[in-house]
């Protein structure tokens, strides 16, 4: 499966433009106008999607931690009011998808567990993507397998024998429409934690699927880097500030910064040409000033 095409319209992988997402996740804190000030800032980047995480506080947060108080920018409050006032609900997401609808952007969000599967499928996601942390969450990959969409898996914390595992329960659907993203999950995460060359490592194991990179970086050479060595989709988290309360705003990039970020991605597609060695047009003056021993027939050669 070499390319894969959204039901936007929008294709993913061999032949198509790095599809680049801003993942604004949870950085929007619970505020339904911070989330729209992200999308309009994801747009004037130019970004191919923004994606959101969902999830059922009472199923993701381990019961030991609900009463656990925590400082928040509402107060004092216990761990599981603190994921509820931050969780978004229909409301807030019928506004988010008529809003990413009138702006022509894609937006899709990570589900942490079943019942956030069917919450989002009334919105006819582009896809959904798997969370590191539910790699191993065998119910939840079938549960998303079962609705037919395209997946994006992320490998961060996880072992070659665990990504094998899940890539081998999603093939027992048959050829399903899969994205791997190769992830080191540290928040910001050392460039020398990094390892992009797994990118090819898994292009090397999975050549039938499309391989991307899930970056925690606090920079944006290592994310083009991981371009130009094959990712095919790149995410980066997004946030206004960096500054501000939550716990991925630094490992996010701000709005000036994935300007930057995806003009440089580009540009560096541009940059990797055929491999097929020629002489430019733009060549040819300097040639005619600078090389010794040129001949009619190698101008016409080369011409």
């Amino acid at each position: 499966m070499k390319q894969i095409t959204l039901n936007t319209g929008k294709t993913i992988g061999e032949g198509s433009p790095c599809y680049i997402i801003a993942e604004i996740g949870i950085n929007h804190n619970g505020s339904l106008e911070i989330a729209k000030q992200l999308i309009d800032a994801a747009v004037e980047a130019k970004v191919s999607a923004v994606k959101f995480q969902k999830r059922t506080p009472e199923i993701c947060v381990p019961r030991d931690q609900w009463e656990i108080i925590r400082d928040t920018p509402w107060g004092k409050m216990t761990y599981i009011d603190y994921k509820r006032k931050t969780e978004f609900g229909i409301l807030e997401y019928s506004e988010i998808d008529n809003y990413c609808k009138s702006k022509g952007i894609d937006w899709f969000a990570s589900a942490w567990d079943e019942p956030s599967v069917d919450f989002m499928e009334q919105f006819n996601p582009v896809m959904y993507k798997l969370a590191s942390a539910s790699l191993t969450d065998d119910s939840l990959i079938r549960k998303i397998c079962a609705t037919g969409r395209p997946i994006m898996i992320s490998t961060g914390m996880s072992r070659i024998d665990e990504i094998s595992f899940a890539v081998d329960l999603i093939k027992e659907y048959g050829d399903y429409p899969l994205m791997i993203a190769h992830a080191t999950s540290a928040y910001p995460c050392k460039p020398e934690e990094l390892n992009l060359r797994m990118i090819q490592t898994l292009r090397n194991m999975y050549p039938e699927y499309i391989i991307g990179y899930s970056g925690h970086e606090t920079g944006l050479s290592t994310t083009v880097s991981a371009v130009a060595i094959g990712a095919q989709f790149v995410e980066r988290h997004f946030t206004l500030d960096r500054a501000m309360w939550g716990s991925d705003h630094a490992a996010s990039v701000e709005p000036q910064g994935f300007v930057r970020l995806v003009k440089d991605i580009h540009d560096t597609e541009l940059s990797l040409g055929n491999g097929i060695k020629q002489v430019y047009e733009s060549e040819i003056g300097p040639m005619k000033k600078l090389r010794v021993n040129i001949t009619e027939n190698r101008l016409v050669d080369v011409l």
